[in-house]
Formats: C-alpha cells, sequence, structure tokens
C-alpha cells in the first residue's frame, strides 16, 4: 500500500514508520522536523513541512495513497493548560484541514488516528472500556475528543473511512534498538532512564494519590506494540470507529522506579514534587475490542518496555 504518515520524525510516527518499511509498504512521510538519520532508509518520500500548508495538504490529496495515518500534533498535558490555543490550533483547526482534503479529493483513503486515553479525564471506573464516558480534563485532551466527533460526523455525512487509536502511556523503544525517543522527552520511562544515565535527580509528581503506593497509576503499552496496530488497521476489514490500544495493567510511578533500578542496577535519586493539574490517580485500557476485531495483542511487559529504552539511551 501507499501510506503517509504524518508527524513521521516523531516518537510514535517513526516507529510506525519502521513498521511499515519492514512489512514491505511505500510510506510517504511528514513532518516539520528533518527526518532522523536512523530512520530516512524508511520513506520511499519525505516532506519537511507542516501537514497542512495548503500545498502539502494539495499534494496529499493527489499522492493516491491507500491510508493516512495522522501522527502529527501537540501532544502534552500540562503545557496544554497553560496554552490551551497551541493544542486546539495545532490538533484541532489543523486536523480539520486534513479531513477535509479527505474527503473532497481522495474519499477512499483510510485514516488512521493518533488519539489518546486523555479523552476519558478521570475516569469513573478502570479500566476504561470505549463505551465509557469521555470528561477531559485537560485541552490536550480536549483537543483529541473533538477529531474523534469530527471524524464521526465526516462518516456520518461524507462516509470518511478512519480509525482511531486512544494510545495509553506509550513507552519503550524498537526491539531491534533502530529508534526510541529524542533525550530530554517528558515520559516518566524516559525521564528515570535518563536521570539514572545522567547521575541526576528525578522528579516524581505527587506521592499522596489514592493508589497503592500513592503514585499514578498508569498502563503502559510498547510503542512496538502500538505500530503493530496500526499496520493491522490498514485492513479495511476492520470497521471504522475508535479502539483502545492498552494492556489492561496498572503500573505504579513507584514500580517504574524499581524496575529501573532492577534493569540498570544502579539507584534513583528520587525528589518528590507536588501533583501536576490534568493528571488522573489512575488511568488503564481494555484494549479487549481490537484484540476481538483485529487479532492483536500486545507482546511486551514493562520488564521489556525498560530494557529497550535503555538500550536505546545507551546507544
Amino acid at each position: 500500500m501507499i501510506v503517509i504518515v504524518t508527524g513521521a520524525s516523531g516518537y510514535i510516527g517513526g516507529e510506525i514508520s519502521l513498521k511499515l518499511h519492514d512489512a514491505g509498504h511505500v510510506i510517504v512521510g511528514i513532518d516539520l522536523r528533518p527526518c532522523p538519520e536512523h530512520l530516512k532508509f524508511c520513506f520511499n518520500h519525505f516532506v519537511q513541512e507542516d501537514f497542512a500548508n495548503p500545498e502539502v495538504l494539495e499534494f496529499i490529496g493527489k499522492a493516491g495513497a491507500d491510508a493516512i495515518i495522522h501522527c502529527a500534533g501537540t501532544s502534552l498535558v500540562g503545557p496544554s493548560i497553560t496554552n490551551p490555543e497551541l493544542y486546539y490550533s495545532n490538533n484541532i483547526v489543523k486536523t480539520k484541514s486534513l479531513l477535509d482534503t479527505i474527503v473532497e479529493q481522495t474519499s477512499s483513503t483510510r485514516l488512521i488516528f493518533s488519539s489518546s486515553a486523555a479523552v476519558y479525564g478521570t475516569p469513573f471506573i478502570t479500566p476504561c472500556d470505549e463505551v465509557d464516558p469521555c470528561d477531559p480534563i485537560s485541552p490536550y485532551g480536549e483537543s483529541k475528543l473533538m477529531i474523534e466527533w469530527m471524524m464521526r460526523s465526516y462518516r456520518q455525512a461524507y462516509k470518511l473511512d478512519y480509525v482511531a487509536f486512544r494510545y495509553f502511556n506509550a513507552a519503550g523503544a524498537d526491539s531491534q534498538g533502530r529508534h526510541g525517543q529524542e533525550p530530554g522527552a517528558t515520559h516518566i520511562v524516559a525521564r528515570v532512564l535518563e536521570s539514572i544515565r545522567n547521575d541526576s535527580d528525578f522528579f516524581l509528581y505527587g506521592n499522596n494519590y489514592e493508589t497503592v503506593d500513592g503514585t499514578c497509576v498508569r498502563d503502559y503499552v510498547h510503542v512496538e506494540d502500538i505500530a503493530d496496530a496500526h499496520i493491522l488497521a490498514l485492513n479495511n476489514h476492520i470497521p471504522s470507529g475508535v479502539y483502545n490500544i492498552g494492556t489492561s495493567t496498572g503500573t505504579t510511578n513507584s514500580q517504574i522506579i524499581e524496575v529501573a533500578e532492577d534493569i540498570t542496577e544502579k539507584s534513583v535519586h528520587v525528589t518528590i514534587e507536588t501533583q501536576r493539574k490534568g493528571d488522573p490517580a489512575t488511568l488503564t485500557a481494555s484494549s479487549a475490542l481490537f484484540q476481538k476485531t483485529a487479532n492483536w495483542k500486545p507482546k511486551y511487559n514493562i520488564e521489556d518496555i525498560i530494557k529497550h529504552a535503555w538500550i536505546w539511551y545507551n546507544k
């Protein structure tokens, strides 16, 4: 297939591009940032530009792509609270332009969208199911939910073919050591491992949540498992709609630190900070719907995630 990947230079977009290349697809990458050297071999063509640039949208409309995997966007919870305009502009407004291009010029193209567990906000019950109420508590989560609403209404009105994946906490690195997170990443696994490598303090935001050890509980899913889900979603026999991508297993921040110390055989210097706004105590996923629909199942556990990430950081 011919597949366009927006946000192709990023963490998740890059891993998806690797998996698409492994599967033999023709890949067009689009990103504002240059293509990293270690990913250049993946792409048949790469466009370094904003995907919502009118010229790029025209290119997308004429590319004849079988699928567009839309990973581009602004993606952090905390900064979205202090600068919501950026999130509504980059995520909602620009994605609407992409949707308009698809329905006007490439009606047979499947859109696979990177949504987020942040749409659930503070869930009433966990693991979250796709039919559970969505009540985001950050502009980031709101922007993802608004895009889901747009895609649903575009399907009803214009027959848009789409799959939206609600990622839970993407973590780890390519199991072959080809790709991982960039230096200075904000996700906890990256921050813990960088603090170990650099012998610096790790700042833990909150230890008084209503959880087993007072720290946040999250569902960590290997970035390679996420990429595999996107490969399966290229199949249009998978119905349009929204799917959770997670493991149904919760891991606390303190447990992350313990596993990292075991794998690296080094200690983490922890400094406790106050809770961040927009962080629910517990957020885990039921991915039973996509497992049943696509025969997908996560291959990696939290130990694998931290082991692969540590190998990547040491490279």
